[in-house]
């Protein structure tokens, strides 16, 4: 039985994540970083035995090297990770370059930079090093955004992060791969997760869903069969991949 720890796994993607490794027979590490009672939640909803929730802000080195070393300890052992964790834009992360000033600019950029591709890139070594020190084969698999590819003017902080987690998961690939271990990515367009829900809601919903020739946004459900893909061992000869999932809203040549 393989163990998987997936970061940001109270809601979303990150639930529905673990929710299907645990289905197909996987013991998950639920992680999370301030919302406890719905990791939780998280966590009852799996299946089988066996998981454990480990929590903290994975930005901070020692905090995100703590949460593997509880995953591993909890689990028995770490054969996936989930680099699923990040700061998506919003109100209160957006950095529009003719609107904020050079304060909140640095702050947001920093601090987005810092979640979404410093922890990836940290946990990546730490995961990697422990497999390596077993001789285990494994597999890493990094959520990155559309957002790399077209562009955020509103957070640009955002895309530069998300492309950086798609080079570092290619260069990883190439990497590791001598050590059985495979990296890939998924790419999501806009997901109907519950932190979207005033948006899809609001005067932009239609704008949003128009964004797809179906008519539609993408769901968590859509994303972690994806992910549930890219984690199965079968899959190995995919490392390096980076899979578009975005309903044909944005195509790359």
């Amino acid at each position: 039985m393989r163990g998987a720890l997936v970061t940001g796994a109270s809601s979303g993607i990150g639930r529905a994540t673990a929710i299907a490794l645990s289905r197909r027979g996987e013991t998950v590490a639920v992680h999370y970083g301030r919302r406890r009672e719905e990791a939780e939640r998280t966590l009852a909803a799996l299946h089988g035995e066996g998981h454990v929730l480990v929590g903290g802000d994975l930005s901070d080195p020692a905090t995100a090297q703590r949460v593997v070393e509880e995953a591993e300890a909890g689990l028995g052992q770490l054969d996936v990770l989930v680099n699923n964790a990040g700061i998506a834009p919003g109100p209160e992360t957006d950095h529009q370059v003719d609107e904020v000033d050079y304060v909140t600019w640095q702050q947001r950029v920093t601090r987005m930079l810092e979640v979404d591709l410093a922890a990836p890139a940290n946990l990546t070594y730490l995961v990697a090093r422990s497999l390596i020190s077993r001789g285990a084969t494994g597999v890493i698999v990094n959520v990155g955004s559309r957002g790399a590819f077209r562009g955020e003017p509103g957070a640009p902080a955002y895309a530069a992060a998300k492309a950086g987690l798609h080079a570092l998961g290619q260069s990883m690939a190439v990497a590791l791969a001598p050590h059985g271990i495979a990296v890939a990515a998924v790419a999501p367009g806009f997901v109907d997760t519950p932190r979207q829900l005033e948006k899809l809601d609001g005067p932009a919903g239609d704008r949003l869903r128009a964004e797809s020739p179906f008519g539609r946004v993408g769901t968590a459900d859509e994303v972690a069969a994806a992910i549930l893909y890219l984690t199965a061992p079968e899959a190995q000869w995919a490392s390096g991949t980076i899979l578009d999932l975005n309903g044909a809203s944005h195509l790359r040549s």
